[in-house]
């Protein structure tokens, strides 16, 4: 039976304890942080796929509602896919473990986290991060760990390190660090406008918060660890790869990439790999070769190619030097009928975006299991069709790599979005890849906060996001000899590279960052290099960006909802939305308007409609109900009718005597089957349907018991007779028109 253990990390308040559950998984670690509780473990297959060339690391999370003391909603009251927390938590886990495993391992490895215990206090993405370092650390799994990973805050300006929920409410400052002893190795987050050389404060402070994490990671596995299994690392035979470099020499595979399109280098490549398989086939024979083999060696030609003359001479694939940009072409309005669009494209990478407008209600609710807001106003969604790579593929629901990619967009965008207070709007940009060569998240962001600006949305400043890369050349010992950082990579520097750093912002400064590696990590002088390398590049795109539309526009779209915010006595508000919604609803459904009522109680109406009639009649009516008087609280009614006056009021029920019509607010009163017209109704229906507007005319009301009596057809007689006499004064008030 296994041994059970526990570490604290002293003044993070983190607590990892294994042995206890899960003694079958090659590592399982529980961690605890407050009363929030996530469950790690990590696993390894033994064996692999025949004719596999690449790694299959899976990291999923997993909120169950048990943790929070929740029953999931839905018929089948049990967990079903993934929310977005759970996506973005997996993805946030993944990308930093997966460059420490060894190359050549293409054994199937399975991280799975889930959150057992959810405080409302403490998040659960941090300790997610922290125990798959930890699983992996004390597994036999091969892997060069530990890591650690803090969430870093600024508030008051101080750095805070794993702030609780509530103090993030007070952050200008959202980061995400993980690192190694050493260096960096991913960070992702937001920024209210921080200026780089801040930001880079803010990355060593992270750096040194990680650090009493790895030192307790490192006595767990101390303590637990199990010794390290070897796994066969799956690669080129010798003779094969000594056929295809003597055949395809790096020199070749420079010849067939450099001063090219991404199409004519693609094809290049092809051609000389087809070249390879066919030196293969005649030299070793059917058989002796497989098309691992092939793929192994020509991503390791490829991945010099990229790197000789980037390193040796300073020019890129498509011939730029390492800080420029490619060719920047933006424009708004592309699209009629939307709120608002813009095409933004760098090089061969276009999106499209686009923005719509609505009323409050439309924002996302969240879950939100863990604490924290429970509805978002804006949002960004990214949708990447296979098209936009000239290929075919699946073409459907969103995947992680959308959803992620779409999470860094609306993140990098939130900071420069108007108060709600000022703009009381739900905003939702979709960007829609049209052409993809790399950065397309970046392109999202540019696009993006086009839309917006095109929209009418007043933002504080506009917004561009690039990508820096990296290309390295290193010692014998692993460490780095020759290095130069990268603007705006292309797809195949992004895979073939060591780095892709995307920051986005305003000339003042970063509003959304995310590192991905693909090396062991970052030394912090590449770092700062790159980030100010990053922002040169971002004046320039915004340069671009506003010679095509300098600020937002000062009207909304004719096709936006207009809004108009009307304050009412906060006692009130029972009385506007009425018995089970009842008053709000019949003024909706009567003018056409949205109305909502903000959710802090502070007596606040928002009026939404692109019908300047319906917007008018809908905020008279909510005037008359709470324009003066006492509030009550549960709904009562509005003015009380008065015999002898017309209404044009709605019919809310129909009976085989006549049908009933509210004439205020909760007010309403019978106008008998024998008043419905000055002929012999044989059916209500026959005249009035449910819902309808008509005119009626109180003749009467009963002094004990209150009922009201209507006759709509006294009010026809009445207005047809005003419509037949002289024109009245031009400040009388005008009669009443059916």
């Amino acid at each position: 039976m296994q041994q059970k253990h526990s570490v604290t990390v002293p003044g993070l308040g983190i607590t990892f304890s294994t042995g206890t559950y899960a003694q079958l998984a090659n590592g399982a670690v529980n961690v605890q942080v407050g009363e929030t509780n996530v469950f790690v473990t990590a696993c390894i297959a033994q064996t692999t796929k025949p004719g596999q060339d690449w790694f299959p690391l899976t990291v999923d999370y997993r909120e169950k509602y048990a943790a929070a003391g929740r029953f999931p909603g839905g018929y089948f009251k049990r967990e079903g896919r993934p929310s977005e927390k759970e996506i973005l938590t997996s993805r946030l886990c993944d990308r930093p473990c997966r460059p420490l495993f060894p190359e050549g391992l293409l054994n199937e490895v399975q991280i799975i986290g889930q959150l057992m215990s959810a405080d409302q206090l403490n998040e659960s993405d941090i300790p997610m991060v922290n125990g798959a370092s930890a699983a992996l650390a004390i597994s036999d799994i091969p892997w060069n760990g530990p890591i650690a990973c803090v969430r870093v805050a600024l508030i008051d300006g101080t750095f805070v390190a794993n702030p609780t929920i509530e103090q993030m409410f007070s952050s200008s400052l959202d980061l995400i660090y993980v690192g190694t002893k050493k260096d960096m190795l991913m960070i992702e987050g937001s920024a209210d406008q921080m200026p780089e050389d801040e930001f880079i404060k803010a990355l060593e402070f992270g750096h040194g918060a990680i650090q009493p994490i790895i030192t307790a990671i490192e006595e767990l596995q101390r303590l637990a660890g199990k010794p390290k299994s070897t796994f066969p690392l799956v690669g080129a035979t010798a003779e094969a790869r000594a056929i295809i470099e003597r055949v395809v020499p790096t020199e070749r595979i420079v010849a067939a990439i450099f001063g090219k399109e991404k199409a004519e280098r693609s094809r290049g490549v092809k051609t000389l790999k087809e070249e390879a398989k066919a030196a293969l086939l005649a030299e070793l024979g059917e058989g002796k070769f497989t098309d691992v083999d092939l793929n192994v060696v020509f991503e390791d030609l490829q991945y010099k190619a990229y790197r000789k003359n980037v390193l040796e001479k300073g020019v890129r694939a498509d011939g730029r030097d390492a800080k420029s940009l490619r060719a920047l072409s933006a424009s708004v309005g592309v699209l009629p009928r939307v709120h608002g669009s813009a095409t933004f494209q760098r090089g061969d990478t276009q999106n499209i975006a686009i923005t719509t407008l609505g009323p409050t209600k439309e924002a996302q609710d969240m879950d939100g299991l863990t604490g924290g807001a429970t509805s978002k106003s804006f949002i960004l969604h990214y949708n990447f069709p296979p098209f936009s790579v000239g290929e075919t593929g699946r073409f459907g629901a969103p995947g992680r790599r959308e959803v992620g990619h779409g999470a860094l967009a609306e993140r990098s965008l939130v900071p420069v979005l108007p108060p709600e207070d000022a703009f009381p709007y739900s905003i939702r940009v979709v960007s829609e890849i049209m052409a993809s060569n790399g950065s397309t998240s970046m392109a999202s962001i540019c696009g993006g906060c086009l839309a917006l600006m095109d929209a009418g949305v007043p933002i504080i400043a506009p917004v561009a996001g690039i990508s820096c890369g990296l290309m390295t050349d290193n010692n014998a010992d692993g460490s780095i000899a020759k290095w130069v950082t990268i603007t705006d990579i292309l797809g195949e520097e992004d895979h073939f590279g060591d780095m892709d750093f995307k920051l986005a912002g305003t000339t003042k400064g970063i509003t959304g960052f995310q590192l991905d590696l693909k090396i062991n990590g970052l030394p912090f002088e590449i770092a700062k290099v790159a980030i100010h390398q990053a922002r040169d590049a971002r004046v320039e795109i915004l340069r671009t960006m506003l010679a095509s539309l300098p600020a937002p526009r000062a009207d909304l779209s004719k096709f936006a909802p207009r809004i108009q915010t009307i304050q009412i006595d906060p006692e009130k508000i029972g009385l506007l939305i009425g018995p089970g919604g009842k008053t709000i609803r019949r003024i909706t459904e009567t003018t056409g308007a949205q109305i909502d009522i903000a959710e802090d109680d502070s007596g606040k109406v928002f009026v939404y409609s692109n019908n300047a009639d319906a917007m008018n009649r809908a905020i008279a009516e909510i005037d008359g109900l709470c324009g003066g008087g006492a509030g009550g609280g549960g709904g009562g009614g509005g003015a009380p009718i008065e015999t002898g006056k017309l209404y044009h009021g709605r019919v809310t029920g129909i009976k085989d005597f006549g049908c009933f019509v509210e004439c205020t607010p909760g007010k309403e009163g019978l106008c008998h089957i024998s008043e419905l017209a000055d002929f012999r109704v044989r059916r209500t229906e026959d005249v009035v349907k449910m819902g309808e507007m008509i005119w009626v005319k109180c003749v009467g009301i009963d002094e004990r018991s209150g009922k009201v009596r209507l006759s709509r057809k006294a009010a026809m007689k009445e207005m047809e007779g005003q419509k037949q006499q002289p024109a009245a004064p031009a400040d009388a008030p005008a009669a009443p028109a059916q």
